[in-house]
């Protein structure tokens, strides 16, 4: 720009000295005074043109970083909003497998019961879990509520035989050897090929035994001899049937 503007500085001292030039007339001709106007016009159209070219660069140039600079900012936005959508997509994703995970555990499970696979749902697994923990910690008359509840609330579950079979128990150990008596009695009628049957036969024996029905807790035992010969419960009930002798 400096230098343009210099160059138009010459070119209007030129046209000055045209106008000299042409005042004095009579030292040239005037061809040549006209051929020296003509000359400098050019130059000044020269340089004014030069200069609007160069404007019109200038202004390019800016419009260009301006582009530059806009696309800049719209290839950080993308890249943001890749991002967001790349976090929606996984949050989504690991969304639906953890809902699968839940209906998964809601879903009935198989699970062996007395030897037998069987289907059985995780509320009623948990029913029968929590009863038999009370057993083993010691709280007979929950437990004993427990399992009877369970087998209200699931009377075709496979632990069924098992719940009423801890019923029975839950008397017995709560010295309430009538109960646990009618407790067994039911487990054998419904279930009697179940493998805890040979158990509550024994244990119905037991409670004969501690009501000091001696006839009746015999007999309990030779039934159990007879029916369940091959059994743990069998082989205990003929050692107890040679004390009888």
């Amino acid at each position: 720009m400096a230098m343009i503007k210099k160059t138009l500085i010459a070119a209007l001292m030129a046209a000055f000295s045209c106008a000299s030039l042409s005042a004095h007339a009579a030292l040239f001709g005037d061809d040549e005074a006209r051929r020296a106007i003509l000359d400098v016009r050019t130059k000044v159209d020269a340089l004014q043109q030069s200069k609007a070219e160069s404007t019109a660069v200038l202004e390019l140039a800016n419009q260009n970083e301006q582009l530059r600079q806009e696309i800049a900012r719209l290839r950080g936005q993308i890249e943001v909003l890749s991002n967001e959508v790349a976090n929606a997509q996984q949050r989504q994703k690991d969304f639906y497998v953890d809902l699968d995970n839940r209906l998964r555990k809601l879903e009935p499970q198989i699970v062996a019961v007395d030897g037998q696979e069987a289907s059985v749902e995780l509320s009623e697994q948990r029913m029968y879990d929590n009863a038999l923990a009370l057993f083993k910690a010691g709280d007979y008359k929950k437990s004993g509520t427990a399992f009877t509840d369970f087998i209200q609330r699931y009377p075709q579950s496979a632990y069924a035989p098992s719940a009423q079979y801890w019923i029975g128990n839950a008397y017995y150990a709560q010295r309430d050897y009538k109960n646990a008596i009618a407790a067994q009695q039911a487990l054998l009628k419904k279930y009697p090929a179940n493998p805890k049957a040979a158990d509550a036969m024994l244990n119905i024996a037991s409670s004969y035994t501690e009501l000091k029905d001696r006839t009746a807790a015999k007999k309990a035992l030779e039934s159990l001899v007879a029916q369940y010969p091959n059994t743990p419960a069998a082989q205990t009930a003929k050692e107890r049937l040679a004390n009888f002798k």
